[in-house]
């Protein structure tokens, strides 16, 4: 009899024991399920935000786009702008080329008419030399070379080139320099004459004037209503 009671305790403790470890078992599974709960609802917040974060990049991106277009499109705009204003400007600039050249070419030949003019009425003397005739505006071409003469006087042993502009430069003077040059190899009828230089201008100033004399070349210009003649340096070319 007392083997069977205590085979019933056993039995009842064994099943309280079952019991507790059922229930820590559940209590363990509950928390470690609310744990696990908590935690996809974390994940599941934050997914939520950086889907959010996501929306807004993607917004703002689109924004970026839409304001580039926009910008490209004026920068677009104004690149034709500038292109359009470009070729007006180069269009005024050739207008006032055309224009300051013919301004000048007219200024020139004004001045090529005054010294001409002057020399045939009689301005004909250099150096002792007076010259019989006279020509302007004379182009001569060879086979390789050519060259203008506004102004050329002749005697029987000498020629005058005279260089004409309206406003004289230093630069000029090597110009005149290199007209007996290519005088005598454009016109060797001439080769044997002697050869007389001349820079003639409305507009003098002192130092071309004395590189001039410097370089044996005859300063011919305006005073007054008069015609000058400064030769006292003149060289033979």
């Amino acid at each position: 009899m007392e083997h069977t009671v205590q085979n019933s305790e056993n039995t009842l403790e064994s099943v309280w024991a079952a019991f507790r470890e059922t229930d820590r078992l559940i209590t363990r599974n509950s928390e470690d399920f609310d744990r696990r709960i908590k935690e996809t609802d974390r994940i599941v917040k934050e997914n939520a935000i950086r889907m959010q974060e996501t929306d807004r990049l993607i917004q703002e991106t689109d924004r970026i786009v839409k304001e580039n277009a926009i910008l490209i499109q004026e920068t677009g705009r104004q690149m034709k702008e500038t292109d359009r204003q470009f070729k007006e400007t180069d269009r005024k600039f050739k207008e006032m080329s055309s224009l300051m050249g013919s301004w000048a070419n007219n200024h020139g030949s004004f001045a090529e008419e005054y010294f001409f003019n002057a020399f045939e009425d009689g301005q004909r003397n250099f150096f002792g030399e007076h010259f019989n005739d006279i020509d302007k505006n004379l182009r001569v071409r060879g086979i390789s070379l050519k060259d203008e003469y506004d102004i050329v006087m002749y005697n029987d042993e000498s020629i005058a080139i005279v260089e004409v502009k309206y406003k004289a430069h230093e630069n000029d003077i090597a110009k005149v320099l290199d007209k007996a040059r290519t005088f005598r190899i454009l016109c060797p009828d001439y080769k044997d004459f002697s050869i007389f230089l001349g820079l003639a201008s409305l507009s003098f100033y002192p130092e071309l004037e004395q590189q001039c004399i410097d370089q044996g070349i005859a300063v011919i210009k305006q005073v007054g209503g008069q015609v000058i003649i400064n030769d006292k340096n003149l060289k033979v070319f």
